[in-house]
């Protein structure tokens, strides 16, 4: 899987690319069922990498374009200067309208992340729903940082 591309557009989508929804079910996203080999540490884990995701997307949900951009990672604005994401992250989140809901599917934690250096990693699934567009998959990737704060590095909507 490829959570960053080369182009400007790419990067601000797929850097694979940001605290609390307009409405409760952002609020409220049930937590994805957890995978039976998980420890409690590594469920913990996944659970606060997936609450960090949903607050961020919950900023993009309401048009926070540059509350998201400061909410994401180091690594993530080291990558992606702010002009290329305000300049386009209004015109991929346009098409789908205004939020309804939103439901992990996924969420996986990791020590290693393919191009990124070894850290704590939480990747999660979200199967969204907007007025425009249905059926939409976003992929959101926190990883935690020196603070001990899990912020977003990656996003892609699908």
């Amino acid at each position: 899987m490829t959570l960053f591309k080369s182009t400007s557009l790419g990067l601000c989508l797929a850097a694979s690319t940001l605290l609390f929804a307009h409405t409760a079910q952002a609020q409220t996203a049930k937590p994805a069922a957890p995978a039976s080999t998980a420890s409690v540490a590594e469920l913990a884990k996944q659970a606060e990498g997936q609450l960090a995701a949903a607050g961020w997307l919950s900023m993009l949900d309401r048009g926070n374009w540059g509350g998201a951009y400061e909410a994401s990672s180091q690594l993530f604005r080291n990558m992606v200067p702010i002009g290329a994401w305000m300049d386009s992250i209004p015109g991929v989140r346009a098409p789908f309208g205004a939020f309804e809901s939103r439901t992990a599917s996924t969420v996986v934690y990791k020590t290693t992340l393919a191009g990124r250096p070894d850290g704590e990693y939480v990747t999660a699934i979200f199967d969204a729903h907007f007025a425009d567009k249905k059926d939409v998959e976003e992929l959101v990737t926190t990883v935690r940082e020196a603070d001990g704060q899990w912020r977003v590095i990656g996003y892609q909507p699908r």
